[in-house]
């Protein structure tokens, strides 16, 4: 039976997590005012949040893994006697490390690299990492575990809720098809992940307590059609506002299990502070 490692990238907040399986992990860059950190290395989340909560201008833009970095990575899994790999990426409509990894995988020779293109990130991501864990566990080899997140990964749902729509606008992140753009600094907007993986706006809200009120509405909706038995929670520097929505959520649903996760200053530097948002995993695919 061939072994099967198991990479992960920082933007699924495994850093911020106790696990029990091992792992190798490649981080995204956080570039402040010029300087270079890499997220939980040098920087941490409460750090970093406290840092932009005292400066809301800072001026601040991420950088992906380099090529170099990955490859390192890849040829450590090959020197302890892996013959395949599976790799769990934050989505490619956010990054381009799905296909920086995509293409140095191919330079390893004797390794097999299966990328999973997660279509999300931070707990969406890291549910899939879980999975990816427990099937290796079970003896799965990489092209079985591959296959099964194909398909789990479109179980999930995952909704965000920000403070301020000025990070995403301003790096690019959200898309502005559904024409809400024109007024978006003045609109407290619910996002979601679509299929292909891009955050899209979801429904327009004016204010933030309506906001919040809409997201646990639709919390609400999925535990009455008996969709999930779990929800995660997301959270930035805002840990006792999302200890409210969970207090609120566990009072209509005393059985759910409701997880908290917090988002990584990286994910953190293109939502803002003040981000929230939930996920599930649904039944079955729609």
């Amino acid at each position: 039976m061939n072994k099967v490692g198991l990479l992960v990238c920082g933007n699924s907040g495994i850093d911020y997590e106790k696990v029990d399986f091992p792992y190798e992990i490649i981080r995204s860059k956080l570039i402040i005012e010029g300087k270079e950190y890499e997220d939980f290395v040098d920087i941490t989340a409460d750090a970093f949040y406290e840092m932009l909560d005292k400066n809301p201008d800072l001026q601040i833009s991420t950088a992906m893994i380099s090529p170099g970095e990955i490859l390192e990575k890849l040829n450590k899994f090959k020197k302890e006697g892996y013959k395949e790999v599976v790799a769990v990426v934050i989505s490619s409509g956010l990054s381009g490390t799905y296909n920086t990894l995509k293409i140095v995988s191919e330079e390893v020779e004797d390794l097999k690299v299966y990328v999973v293109d997660s279509l999300l990130v931070t707990f969406g991501q890291l549910v899939q990492t879980y999975e990816a864990a427990r099937l290796i566990k079970e003896g799965k080899s990489g092209l079985e575990i591959f296959n099964y997140l194909e398909k789990f990964k479109k179980r999930i749902r995952l909704f965000v809720l920000v403070d301020t729509l000025k990070y995403l606008v301003k790096n690019g992140r959200l898309s502005a098809a559904s024409g809400m753009i024109g007024n978006l600094l003045k609109i407290k907007p619910l996002l979601k992940f679509n299929e292909t993986g891009h955050l899209v706006p979801y429904q327009k809200i004016r204010t933030s307590s309506k906001a919040r009120s809409r997201m646990i509405e639709i919390a609400k909706e999925l535990i009455d059609a008996g969709t999930t038995p779990e929800l995660f929670l997301g959270y930035t520097n805002n840990r006792e506002y999302v200890e409210g929505i969970k207090k609120e959520i566990l009072e209509y649903a005393p059985h759910l299990k409701i997880t908290l996760h917090l988002l990584t200053p990286v994910v953190g530097a293109h939502a803002g502070p003040g981000t929230c948002g939930f996920g599930v995993i649904v039944n079955e695919e729609e």
